[in-house]
């Protein structure tokens, strides 16, 4: 049970008053944890759910951290804190009966997921010029998917990140969904990457930075084929990849 509900900056709730959030909250208790996305969901005994997008920085942690943006004492006495850096996060409250439509709007489906197919992928592509990797960071095509397992995700599948997304062949689209997978099994297996602010409930770090192919080795080798991997920016992200493996033009 959530025995005391502490939200300790404003811009978490808003435009929701982070007083009345809190008093929403206090003495509910969860009954499941769940994600959709890039969201957490925790369901309550009530009937709400609290909406948790960590954006960059966000995190839950059961030890003191600097940062505090919120803490939940719990009724067996423990304490779980919201951290959050650069104060990205946010926090909704909404009834059972919302969730699913607000969700439905924000999110595509699970890439790890059965929705998720090669057909699914293609007639959303299809539907855009925009450069490849920008269209697979909208949540709405591809829920969950960050800057990191995109660039990860075209390099497996051997795709230029500026290449037009309507563009695709059939074979190409089906290469892609077997690479997003696999970037994403690989993230989770390795509990995720560990670059600055991430870790953790416990503390300790992911090691999905250890497997990186091209995200973040701009000027270093290939690891397929030795050429140097270059750093480019689409969409406002920056972007690694290989000239080379990943070519504009199609071979």
């Amino acid at each position: 049970m959530l025995a005391r509900v502490e939200i300790l900056d404003p811009r978490l709730t808003r435009p929701n008053d982070l007083f009345e959030v809190a008093e929403e909250l206090e003495g509910d208790r969860v009954v499941a944890v769940e994600r959709r996305g890039k969201y957490l969901l925790f369901r309550l005994e009530s009937g709400l759910a609290l909406l948790v997008h960590l954006r960059m920085t966000g995190g839950f942690h059961w030890r003191p951290v600097a940062h505090e943006r919120a803490v939940l004492e719990l009724d067996d006495g423990s304490r779980l804190v919201y951290r959050d850096v650069r104060r990205f996060g946010t926090w909704l409250v909404l009834e059972d009966a919302d969730l699913e439509s607000y969700l439905a709007a924000k999110n595509g489906p699970e890439p790890l997921g059965s929705r998720f197919t090669s057909a699914w992928l293609r007639g959303q592509l299809a539907r855009r010029r925009a450069p490849l990797k920008a269209v697979l960071l909208d949540q709405r095509v591809v829920a969950g998917l960050g800057n990191i397992y995109a660039d990860e995700a075209l390099w497996r599948a051997r795709l230029s990140p500026l290449r037009p997304a309507n563009e695709l062949s059939a074979d190409e689209v089906s290469r892609l969904t077997r690479a997003i997978r696999a970037a994403l099994r690989t993230g989770i297996e390795r509990q995720g990457s560990t670059l600055r602010d991430y870790a953790q409930p416990d503390g300790t770090s992911g090691a999905m930075q250890d497997e990186f192919r091209v995200y973040g080795r701009g000027g270093q080798p290939c690891p397929r084929c030795r050429t140097t991997i270059s750093k480019t920016r689409v969409g406002g992200r920056g972007t690694w990849f290989c000239p080379r493996c990943q070519p504009l033009e199609t071979p």
